[in-house]
């Protein structure tokens, strides 16, 4: 459970990276069951299949508006969905409540 918690939060810390546009590429996600469309196994990750993938986050509970179950993950309609982050207490400033996350206005 607690590392089930630690990569929410690394996740977490990586999808705000994405938002704040400090990474451009989707980046490896920690393996959890069979991995989204677009991404395939390396190692204990999901790593995106081309630089084309749609963003995925872990699947806890239903997915954020613009998102669809894709494996255990909830896996981005379009490669331009808006940013979502794993909800833990309220949002951050710039985000809003969608399902079980936070999702970038």
């Amino acid at each position: 459970m607690a590392s089930r918690m630690h990569a929410t939060a690394a996740l977490a810390a990586i999808a705000m990276a994405l938002a704040a546009g400090l990474a451009s590429a989707q980046v490896p996600l920690p393996k959890s069951g069979s991995c989204p469309s677009g991404y395939h196994t390396s190692g204990n990750y999901c790593t995106p299949s081309s630089a084309n993938a749609r963003p995925a986050v872990p699947k806890t509970g239903s997915c954020p508006s613009g998102y669809h179950t894709s494996g255990d993950y909830c896996l981005a309609s379009s490669a331009n969905a808006k940013t979502a982050v794993p909800k833990a207490g309220s949002c951050p400033s710039g985000y809003h409540t969608s399902g079980d996350y936070c999702l970038k206005n």
